[in-house]
């Protein structure tokens, strides 16, 4: 059974598990930064899909401090915390938070197509098996105005060999022995993971072009693209 993101220890446990288990965390968001001070402008309009504890929220919010924000999650507990971390530094007042999952944002309620200039979706669509993952990128795609940005850092597939490599770079980078070996284990239960070539096809398909991996470490692979113009998205929605 995949992990309970709405679990109130879980989202005790977030921020300090996260950066075990993410190989270069922090500069993961660095690259992110550059990619969005080159293609926004300062009041940009920006989506974070799966907003989690809201730690590349407030990075963010206190890097683009013109820009307006909209952070998602299907986890109210999540969305909780992250709004208790905005409060402390942040003009909160520049974040509207949404409970619920994207396919909300076209709703009446919210109305958001064509909305964003970039829409973020880091280590969210690697939990997402087909078709909600289609789903979820035909969503995002929706939400974009033409030419916006999209950003992603997900986990793919992984050989034997990438597996055991990154089993011991968890451990240097502060799991135990032990929670190195769960993850290992739970690989399969825990995410819906495809290959880095497969995740590409999948953005073409619905809808992005220009697709760029911007980092990789072993499995996790970052990709940012733009939404086509007269983009025709795939027929799972």
């Amino acid at each position: 059974m995949a992990k309970d993101f709405n679990h109130p220890k879980v989202v005790e446990n977030y921020d300090e598990h996260i950066r075990s288990l993410i190989p270069a965390y922090e500069l993961v968001h660095l690259q992110i930064q550059a990619i969005l001070t080159t293609h926004l402008k300062p009041n940009a309009k920006i989506l974070i899909a799966g907003c989690g504890t809201g730690y590349e929220l407030q990075y963010l919010a206190n890097q683009f401090p013109e820009a307006q924000f909209v952070a998602i999650d299907p986890s109210l507990n999540m969305i909780e915390s992250a709004k208790q971390r905005l409060a402390k530094t942040t003009d909160i007042d520049r974040v509207t938070f949404i409970h619920g999952d994207t396919s909300i944002l076209a709703d009446d309620q919210y109305c958001y197509c064509n909305e964003f200039d970039a829409v973020l979706a880091i280590l969210v669509a690697h939990f997402l098996a087909e078709p909600a993952k289609t789903k979820f990128f035909n969503d995002l795609n929706q939400s974009l105005k033409k030419q916006g940005v999209l950003i992603t850092y997900d986990l793919m597939q992984m050989d034997q060999c990438t597996q055991q490599i990154l089993f011991h770079l968890t451990q240097y980078n502060g799991l135990t022995e032990k929670q190195s070996l769960n993850m290992i284990d739970r690989l399969e239960d825990d995410f819906a993971l495809i290959d880095a070539a497969e995740m590409k096809k999948n953005l073409m398909q619905c809808g992005f072009e220009n697709v760029q991996c911007y980092m990789q470490i072993l499995g996790f692979h970052g990709f940012y693209a733009y939404k086509a113009s007269g983009n025709q998205l795939n027929s799972n929605t």
